[in-house]
């Protein structure tokens, strides 16, 4: 089983960043790759990104060029990296990998 655990999330304004981690127990990311993913309220949760076993990633179109994933296979954590956040980016952030999920970090972005 993986254990994920997210943080980072809060509150920011329009135009602000923040990042997001979510570490894992054991080399999940280096092994299975991980993906970002969203849920605003009375929505369904959609996917922002990923990055595979190779380092390669991929993103969304409503983040691209504003939100960039990253890993650390030493440390087993994959961090989400938000810049130029946006109202409509309010949602609860989950990482998951391998059929496993966290229990998801909020975040608030007010205009």
């Amino acid at each position: 089983q993986v254990q994920l655990v997210e943080s980072g999330g809060g509150s920011v304004q329009a135009g602000g960043s923040l990042r997001l981690s979510c570490a894992a127990s054991g080399s999940t990311f280096r092994i299975y790759g991980g993906s970002w993913y969203r849920q605003a309220p009375g929505k369904q949760r959609e996917w922002v990104g990923s990055i595979s076993i190779s380092g390669t990633t991929d993103y969304a179109a409503f983040v691209k060029g504003r939100f960039t994933i990253s890993r650390d296979n030493v440390l087993n954590v994959m961090d989400l990296q938000m810049n130029n956040l946006k109202p409509e980016d309010t949602a609860v952030y989950y990482c998951g990998a391998r059929g496993f999920w966290g229990q998801g970090t909020q975040v608030t972005v007010s205009s």
